[in-house]
């Protein structure tokens, strides 16, 4: 039995609710916790910059920052990795929504 154009959309929007329900019982711990005062200041940024230029200037921020570190000696799993990177990708989808 093919469904009706509005079945098909009550379905759409069910499914939906569903993922967003799913992605809701996850506890988000942010990768850094920043201090409210930076918080505020890098939503003012975003505000007065653009989203796109203030990921750019923190990245390139903490990517300088982090290659002052030792880190050759330290490996992360493949799992790990894949983790880190999906959720990034998350996050990026999320603030262009």
């Amino acid at each position: 039995m093919k469904a009706t154009e509005l079945e098909s959309k009550r379905f759409d929007k069910a499914l939906d609710e569903m993922i967003d329900l799913f992605n809701n019982l996850e506890s988000d711990e942010p990768i850094i916790r920043f201090s409210p005062d930076v918080l505020v200041d890098i939503e003012r940024a975003k505000k007065k910059y653009g989203h796109d230029m203030v990921h750019e200037k923190i990245n390139r921020v903490v990517c300088e920052m982090l290659s002052w570190l030792d880190l050759d000696d330290v490996r992360l799993d493949e799992e790990e990795v894949e983790d880190e990177v999906e959720e990034a990708e998350q996050e990026t989808d999320d603030e262009s929504e």
